[in-house]
């Protein structure tokens, strides 16, 4: 029997909280709602290192930070001497062909595929001229101004975008996707990536669909308890709220009606991909896997952006709808198994019946086998944490401060509650930290005296945030 072919759907700062059919009060995706219909969606879902560097590695890798080798979001830093997803597939008789975001160096190496037609975000100071996605939009007569719109690639401000919508970098994706499908092999099956660098900031969805939030009642940004007394939260977070708190209500109701518009959007264009798979006779030998890098705090406890492990940060999406005669996966479902990125990568190969390369750390959410416990690390500076996540609990730590929170998932879902300091869940504290022990390594090892987590002081010493001279990542107009 022949091989199926596999789509592979990666969005970015997409949280794994922010699909309709999983209960989101405002977010609007017919599309994912109806994949998950005809599969299942994994809604405790995680990537152990939520940023996109990082979390890219574990995706293409199946191997967590300790393995691929990066927590600190390293831009230099080539892929490591793994097998890829995309290799591996190849050397099984797959074609493999991306498109959109990889967010590898250096910037062209296509770590496995036969070929990519690529997407960078405008980070030019990388190493790379101009990307297939400026050379599209030079193509339409608007060259250099794909960032004319003026806002910043990781900030918060929002507008409408600024080009026809046919010059979206989301349309283009879906383009540029839809055209390698048609220009296929059709004596081989296909690996398709298909990777999105919205809903990224800038937070720039075509009018249209801004429009179409503009009335909706938009889910206001909520705070946990433990968020009141400022002066004693975790200091990394106190450094992060003090760049992105000058935000009002007004900024920040338009930035997240912003974001759910370009999920919509990108929402409604994977279905043009859809249906060009089921014009082709394709889709019902396809695999299609919905996922993000990581997702967005947008607000909550006071906090933007990724590379925490609150929810809304590291909780990502993962909807599987297999091939038609996959009868075994189910349909309309929910598995809450403990699920990490890493997993992808065995999934798919299990699906195509294709062996799994002895260096991948990830489980096949094929059969009902999950993860025990989850170790999630980010930085090794002043804003570096830990965690340790188990079916019911999770453990956060900063080491700047020897700060510990403590949150019941189960039960508290929005992690409003920290329990770390309630003496009836010590013995769920001290389980964790024990767990988070043993897996320290390398500078993390400073933060131990006699084998207990003593962490490191905050005092007059610790650097202080300094004004963002660079308007969070600001792009320009390009003239060369």
């Amino acid at each position: 029997m022949a091989r199926p072919n596999v789509l592979l759907i990666c969005v970015e700062h997409w949280s794994g909280r922010r699909i309709a059919a999983l209960g989101h009060p405002t977010i609007i995706t017919p599309t994912l709602d109806q994949l998950i219909e005809n599969g299942v969606a994994y809604t405790n879902a995680y990537t152990t290192t939520p940023s996109c560097i990082p979390a890219r590695r574990e995706l293409m890798t199946g191997a967590f930070s300790p393995t691929h080798g990066d927590r600190v979001f390293n831009e230099t830093l080539p892929m490591p001497d793994l097998p890829t997803m995309a290799q591996t597939f190849r050397d099984a008789g797959y074609q493999a062909y991306a498109v959109g975001k990889m967010h590898v160096y250096p910037q062209r190496d296509r770590i496995g595929f036969d070929d990519i037609i690529l997407d960078e975000e405008g980070r030019h100071h990388l190493g790379l001229p101009k990307d297939d996605y400026e050379m599209s939009v030079s193509e339409q007569g608007y060259a250099g101004q794909e960032f004319g719109h003026g806002m910043g690639s990781n900030d918060y401000g929002a507008r409408a975008w600024h080009l026809p919508e046919y010059s979206h970098h989301t349309n283009w994706t879906v383009r540029e996707m839809s055209k390698g499908i048609v220009r296929r092999d059709p004596t081989r099956p296909a690996f398709w990536y298909m990777s999105f660098s919205a809903v990224h900031p800038p937070l720039v969805p075509p009018a249209e669909y801004l429009n179409m939030y503009r009335h909706l009642d938009i889910d206001e940004p909520f705070m946990g308890e433990w968020t009141r007394d400022v002066d004693n939260i975790p200091y990394a977070l106190r450094e992060r709220r003090e760049k992105m708190g000058s935000y009002s209500e007004t900024e920040i109701r338009l930035a997240r009606q912003a974001l759910y518009a370009m999920s919509t959007h990108v929402d409604h264009q994977i279905r043009l991909v859809i249906g060009l798979l089921r014009e082709e006779g394709l889709l019902d030998d396809t695999i299609i896997m919905f996922t993000a890098d990581h997702g967005d705090m947008l607000g909550n406890h006071g906090q933007f952006a990724k590379d925490m492990f609150y929810e809304d940060s590291a909780k990502i999406p993962m909807i599987l709808m297999p091939q038609a005669e996959r009868q075994d996966i189910g349909q309309d479902r929910r598995d809450d198994r403990l699920a990490a990125q890493a997993d992808i990568f065995p999934t798919l190969l299990d699906l195509c019946d294709i062996p799994v390369p002895s260096t991948v750390e990830g489980r096949s959410l094929v059969g009902e086998r999950g993860h025990d416990l989850l170790y999630g690390e980010h930085w090794e500076n002043i804003y570096a944490t830990r965690m340790i996540r188990e079916q019911r609990y999770k453990l956060i730590y900063y080491p700047i401060g020897n700060q510990t929170q403590l949150f019941d998932l189960e039960n508290d879902p929005d992690e409003m509650r920290d329990l770390a300091g309630d003496p009836a869940h010590g013995d769920v504290r001290e389980r964790l930290t024990a767990a988070l022990v043993e897996r320290l390594y390398g500078s993390d090892l400073e933060w131990l005296d006699g084998g207990r987590l003593v962490g490191l002081p905050e005092d007059e010493n610790t650097p202080r945030r300094l004004p963002d001279r660079g308007l969070g990542g600001q792009r320009g107009l390009r003239f060369r």
